[in-house]
């Protein structure tokens, strides 16, 4: 459990952990490469270490060296046949994205998850993988974990996506990569494009246009083999550094994380921000295979906030806390086509209702996210992370800026995503323990 007190403007000023996105990635690309990749920056966290051990159970070689750098020793695209279950734990990024990479490896493989990941949907990405040629069993619900995929042949296809999905284009580029032929994947809007990004320098191009509608399109042609390129540097994760800006937005104080991610498909919540009347400044330092600089957020919002259609995908893991931001923000605030939250590793749209509602928020849930009244003084009590890391954090943000002393319910949930949560947040000058 948690206990947080009313805290005073934060002051902040510092990194934040490797990117989760990237860093899954980085670990999966190293792996089926040829050679030794040297990953700096690497993100250890819940999420990341079942990648890790999941690779690992395929056979990769992969070794921390006493630097903190991560050395991945790759399979050249031969994964070896794993003698146990592969473990996804909470991470619906691992599951979807190693379901890409099995579809294609040429092994049988079992892949399941905590109780948690078993509840999320995994048809939209099994579909589209049956599509090309993939043998894929269910051996529990209906299109949710466990699944078991056989080797098969992969062959080309166009496939058509319902949502802009970055786990389901990744999982689908993933697999085209042993699929002979032009494969490509259309999306009704852009989505993150951190996999494309990195595999130009593993030596396959990815083409990405917009097609007239404003959708997506990317394709690639295969079979495809990657070569190390010898090193990949995994910049700040901006989904753990919106806490810390969220955090100045509620208290009124000031937030600058430097070495950040900037993808323009990551910095939707900054630009919320900015629209609700909060000070961002960003700085684009240099662009390697991401663009990565320095963010600095000052003061509170001045005026309501509105979030829907193609904004929604640009923050999707930052809208429970543009909840809280709203909550603080006078007039009436709206996210609309946010429907996707209520399928996360917990109902987001129901869990951040009952959170701020506790803490006195007039917060209505919609089919597709929140209504909420914002200007009031939070209030307090005890709330509950609902087992969800993003939740749980997000909360306790906005309880940072209550009344009086809150709780929150979870232990430990930031584990999953940000660990250095608590410690940063108490290094801003925020008063969060654990008790």
């Amino acid at each position: 459990m948690i206990r947080i007190r009313p805290t005073e403007p934060i002051d902040f000023s510092g990194q934040v952990p490797g990117d989760k996105s990237i860093s899954h990635r980085a670990l999966i690309l190293s792996a089926l490469a040829s050679g030794v990749t040297v990953i700096e920056g690497l993100l250890h966290s819940a999420d990341t270490t079942a990648t890790w051990q999941c690779l690992r159970a395929l056979g990769a070689d992969i070794q921390q060296d006493p630097s903190g750098s991560v050395q991945v020793r790759g399979m050249a695209g031969r994964l070896s046949q794993p003698d146990q279950p592969l473990q996804a734990a909470n991470s619906g990024t691992t599951a979807r994205l190693l379901l890409g990479v099995l579809a294609a490896a040429g092994v049988q493989a079992r892949l399941d998850g905590d109780d948690s990941l078993r509840q999320r949907p995994m048809r939209r990405v099994v579909e589209p993988l049956r599509a090309m040629g993939a043998e894929i069993d269910e051996l529990g619900s209906s299109y949710r974990l466990p699944l078991q995929v056989r080797p098969a042949s992969l062959h080309a296809a166009n496939l058509q996506i319902a949502v802009a999905s970055a786990q389901v284009k990744s999982a689908l580029l993933l697999a085209a990569l042993g699929a002979a032929g032009h494969s490509e994947v259309r999306l009704p809007q852009p989505s993150r494009d951190h996999t494309e990004r990195m595999l130009a320098p593993f030596g396959v191009r990815v083409s990405q246009q917009l097609d007239p509608d404003g959708g997506e399109v990317v394709a690639l042609d295969g079979p495809r083999r990657l070569s190390t390129p010898g090193l990949l540097k995994v910049p700040g994760d901006p989904s753990s550094a919106a806490f810390l800006w969220a955090a100045a937005a509620v208290t009124g104080g000031r937030a600058e994380v430097s070495g950040v991610c900037l993808n323009a498909r990551r910095i939707g919540f900054l630009h919320l921000l900015a629209e609700m009347g909060v000070q961002v400044q960003i700085t684009v330092d240099q662009v390697d295979i991401e663009p990565v600089g320095r963010v600095v957020v000052t003061g509170r919002p001045t005026r309501a906030g509105l979030v829907s259609g193609p904004q929604v995908a640009d923050m999707i893991d930052e809208l429970p806390l543009a909840a809280c931001v709203m909550a603080v923000a006078p007039g009436l605030s709206r996210v609309e086509g946010a429907a996707e939250l209520s399928v996360k590793e917990s109902d987001r749209i129901a869990a951040m209702e009952r959170g701020l509602s506790v803490l006195g928020v007039d917060c209505t849930a919609t089919s597709d996210g929140w209504r909420i009244k914002g200007g009031r003084r939070i209030g307090h009590g005890q709330l509950d992370s609902d087992g969800d890391h993003r939740v749980g954090m997000a909360l306790s943000v906005a309880a940072m800026a209550g009344s009086d002393v809150s709780t929150l319910l979870g232990d430990r949930v930031w584990e999953i995503s940000y660990p250095t949560f608590l410690e940063q947040m108490q290094l801003a000058g925020g008063q969060l323990e654990r008790v």
